[in-house]
């Protein structure tokens, strides 16, 4: 197979992955993931800091990444799960 059909079909994957990720049960479970695990991550990481009233806009930029990379990782996921198998 010539470079010009591997660049085509990882082109075309690109292409799909916001469809993909878009997709409202897709989204949805994502979002129920992030939810999860960031609340489990909040509350080891930064729930002292914040309950005791010292949090300040680094420890909420924290925060929003203890939600922001989880659901990063799971539309990661379901992208490499609903990849087309190549044949061979």
């Amino acid at each position: 197979m010539s470079d010009s059909g591997c660049a085509t079909r990882t082109l075309s994957r690109l292409v799909e992955i916001p469809r993909v990720c878009l997709d409202p049960r897709n989204l949805r479970q994502c979002t129920v993931a992030a939810l999860i695990v960031g609340s489990v991550l909040f509350f080891i990481n930064q729930a002292d800091v914040v309950f005791a009233g010292r949090a300040t806009p680094l420890t909420w930029l924290k925060i929003g990444l203890s939600y922001l990379v989880p659901f990063f990782v799971a539309n990661y996921g379901v992208v490499l799960g609903s990849r087309r198998s190549r044949p061979r």
